[in-house]
C-alpha cells in the first residue's frame, strides 16, 4: 500500500475514534442519568446500540490498519486500551498516537 493509502486508513481510524468517544460520553453522562434518575431506559438502549456499533467499527478499523501495516500492532493495542477509558479516544486522536 502507498503512503497516502496508509494515511487514509489512519484518518478514518481517528474519525471513527472521535465518534466512538462521543458516543461513550453520551452513554455515560446523558443516557445513564436519564435511565436512573428519570426512569428512561430507552435512552441507554438506543445510545448503547449506537456506541456498540461505533466501538466495533473502531476495532475493525484498528485490525484493518494493523493488517495493512498502516500502523504497528503496539499502537493499535494502545488505541484499544484508550478506547476503554472515558475521554481516551480523544487523547488518542488529539495526539495522533496511532501513527
Amino acid at each position: 500500500m502507498s503512503q497516502s493509502e496508509h494515511q487514509s486508513i489512519r484518518t478514518w481510524t481517528h474519525r471513527i475514534g472521535i465518534w466512538e468517544g462521543i458516543s461513550y460520553l453520551l452513554l455515560l453522562f446523558v443516557a445513564m442519568p436519564l435511565k436512573y434518575w428519570y426512569n428512561q431506559p430507552d435512552a441507554v438502549r438506543i445510545m448503547g446500540s449506537a456506541h456498540g456499533l461505533l466501538f466495533v467499527m473502531f476495532l475493525v478499523a484498528l485490525l484493518f490498519g494493523c493488517n495493512t501495516k498502516a500502523f504497528r500492532f503496539s499502537a493499535a493495542l494502545k488505541a484499544f486500551a484508550l478506547s476503554l477509558i472515558p475521554f481516551g479516544t480523544f487523547f488518542l486522536t488529539l495526539h495522533k498516537s496511532v501513527d
